[in-house]
């Protein structure tokens, strides 16, 4: 799994859909209820010790970064927090290393700092219906993908603006 993919799948387990489809409301809810939750993440690598205080700092970093990509806070202040440094890699060379004393963190925090440096954050989205806010990594050419799946809210929303038309016209 690709490192953003991991990240997007770290940022929707908070679910704050709420649409209706086919008849059936979605329901939502937190995926990161007890450090057990947190522990069957793909962030987590075997033998990662967790408490509270873990799921606390997890659910504080997915907050601050869902709120860096939906420009509420600037993503420097979602990482301000986290201290990095550059530290020896397995080549030989440079890389990125944060220094909060929990490898799972520090992967998270590690993914999303080499993603700004790449360029590739702004390809990581909230989805752009409001009653879905759904994260995903938009692998569209252009890169100006809006919604998490254009046959589910992209139609919903292309569907409203075609019906507002016609009443306006009518």
């Amino acid at each position: 799994m690709d490192g953003l993919d991991v990240i997007v799948e770290f940022l929707n387990t908070v679910d704050q859909r709420s649409f209706s489809r086919h008849g059936q409301s979605h329901v939502g809810g937190e995926r990161l209820a007890s450090p057990a939750d947190l522990a069957e993440c793909d962030i987590l690598t075997a033998g990662d010790e967790l408490g509270p205080e873990d799921l606390t700092d997890a659910i504080t970093l997915r907050t601050a970064l869902r709120q860096s990509l939906s420009g509420e806070i600037d993503a420097s202040k979602a990482l301000a927090d986290y201290p990095l440094q550059l530290a020896p890699d397995h080549s030989g060379g440079l890389r990125i290393a944060a220094q909060s004393g929990r490898p799972w963190l520090d992967a998270i925090v590690e993914t999303v700092v080499v993603a700004v440096g790449r360029g590739e954050w702004s390809r990581v989205k909230l989805c752009a219906a409001p009653d879905c806010r759904w994260a995903f990594h938009d692998t569209s050419r252009s890169g100006r993908g809006r919604w998490c799946d254009m046959n589910i809210c992209g139609n919903r929303h292309k569907t409203r603006v075609y019906r507002e038309r016609r009443q306006q016209a009518g």
